[in-house]
């Protein structure tokens, strides 16, 4: 979901390789002529989610025959977790694709897609169940260090506020799974009563953003202020003594992740370092060469404080980028998550010799599903005030107040959200099927200046194309066979 929310926005680019293969800048440009043969681009995406759907269907419909031996809290925490993760899971689907096959017991069947207004209600349910379930105190905030990744009561009304916005936006109607006074209480409810807190220092919450090389001698080490997870040579650390209190809920990555099956490590960090070369200046790792940034992008925000955490500059980084082998190149990458080397060009997984040391599997930092600046900003839009908006834009502006208008809340998410995977959702969300999302990409997208290969050109970006598509990605082609077609695709593709 990461890597597709910022190849689709207006953000980046999908870039990568010059003679890599095409798919991921398809979902780019949403446009199959660009590769033709590619009909099954989430073919795997689509298995590893209704996998991940099976297993929180098969524990939720053993709740009764479980004996919880008479203790209800820990009924409602596990229940309540697999129903939220259960939501979690057809959120993105629905979000990806629209209409999709709608199981709620453990079934290999292949059934039609259901309607996304019937994929919502479940959506809605799961997380409200979540909400109302999962005990307040079942993971303390103080306890952050060791419950990091577990899915709290508050996570859940936060995932059911955003799938408030999205849904009414996206589809231009309340549901009635879910009001507008249940999404702002639900919200009300996270700042009020969740104890989260925003970081004193915008950069400290990604580790590229805020980490420089101390070895010494053949002693590899950094110098950081992540307040995330993070390795030190020796052992593991939360943050400078304690995770952060801005993160409402991670996906826990680790350097396990090997190739006989044991899939926990950070795959999509690898996409996103520089083409062949590791930057060691700003120690970030070389990677495929994904989301180059685009000039529309760096215009709008390169003066803004937060700028430098979301972005790194090849030329004030002092490096010479491999343009010959790269696609769409822009001078600019993204930085919150990409993969990190030491000054002497030593990958980290390498000089820490972590796990199989290997950089398209070992990378360890954990992903955001949702951290409280999110929280705020949706606080302000579905309360119509400035409350959160403005603690969130005081941080890298302090004493600078900005009134309450939808535009502002944009643009602030904008910068502030920038390169989450969190971006092109709200831009889909901002008028009906995707209009808006359309003529913003089509106008950052659209003739900008890049280098391919080493030559300049330009990009292009068909709005008509997006808005036949309504921004939905494609069933894959797979799918529709297994399914004797009982599956149909998407409209455009």
């Amino acid at each position: 979901m990461y890597l597709v929310a910022e190849f689709a926005s207006e953000q980046a680019f999908a870039g990568l390789g010059l003679s890599d293969a095409k798919n991921n800048n398809v979902i780019d440009q949403f446009d199959l002529g660009i590769a033709p043969s590619y009909n099954d681009l989430f073919n795997t995406d689509w298995i590893n989610y209704y996998k991940a759907i099976f297993r929180c269907n098969q524990l939720i419909t053993q709740e009764d025959n479980i004996d919880w031996g008479g203790d209800t809290g820990a009924q409602g925490r596990v229940i309540g977790e697999a129903r939220t993760l259960r939501g979690i899971l057809y959120f993105d689907l629905a979000r990806l694709f629209g209409d999709v096959p709608l199981l709620t017991v453990p079934s290999e069947e292949n059934i039609p897609r259901s309607p996304a207004k019937d994929v919502y209600q479940l959506i809605f349910d799961d997380f409200k169940y979540g909400a109302g379930h999962i005990p307040a105190d079942a993971y303390p905030l103080a306890n952050r260090n060791t419950n990091d990744g577990r899915i709290t009561k508050y996570a859940a009304e936060a995932l059911m506020a955003r799938a408030y916005l999205y849904y009414t936006g996206y589809y231009g109607e309340e549901h009635p799974a879910c009001t507008k006074a249940e999404a702002v209480a639900a919200i009300n409810d996270v700042v009020d009563n969740g104890g989260y807190e925003l970081e004193s220092s915008y950069a400290d919450f990604w580790m590229p953003a805020c980490t420089a090389d101390a070895s010494s001698g053949d002693t590899y080490a950094w110098k950081t202020t992540y307040a995330g997870k993070w390795y030190d040579g020796s052992t593991w650390q939360a943050g400078q003594g304690n995770l952060s209190k801005e993160i409402v809920l991670n996906l826990k990555m680790n350097s396990t992740s090997d190739y006989n099956g044991n899939g926990d490590g950070n795959t999509f960090s690898v996409y996103l370092g520089p083409r062949n070369r590791s930057a060691t200046g700003v120690c970030i790792a070389s990677g495929w060469g994904g989301c180059p940034v685009t000039p529309a992008f760096v215009e709008q925000y390169s003066k803004d404080p937060r700028f430098s955490a979301c972005v790194w500059s090849c030329s004030e980084a002092g490096f010479n980028a491999d343009i010959a082998d790269s696609y769409e190149y822009t001078g600019y990458y993204t930085r919150k998550y990409a993969p990190m080397c030491f000054a002497d060009g030593t990958r980290q997984e390498v000089g820490f010799e972590l796990g199989e040391k290997h950089m398209n599997i070992t990378y360890y930092q954990d992903y955001t599903i949702m951290r409280y600046a999110d929280v705020l900003l949706m606080h302000s839009e579905l309360n119509g005030n400035n409350r959160g908006l403005n603690l969130v834009h005081q941080r890298v502006y302090p004493g600078e107040s900005l009134p309450y208008s939808i535009e502002n809340i944009r643009n602030e998410r904008a910068i502030e959200l920038a390169f989450e995977g969190v971006h092109y959702w709200d831009l889909m969300r901002y008028e009906k099927e995707g209009a808006y999302a359309a003529r913003a990409i089509a106008a950052a997208q659209n003739g900008a200046k890049v280098m391919t290969g080493g030559n300049e050109t330009t990009t292009s970006f068909s709005e008509s194309n997006f808005t036949a598509k309504k921004g939905l990605m494609q069933i894959p082609s797979t799918q529709i066979t297994l399914s004797g077609n009982k599956l149909t695709q998407n409209p455009g593709w």
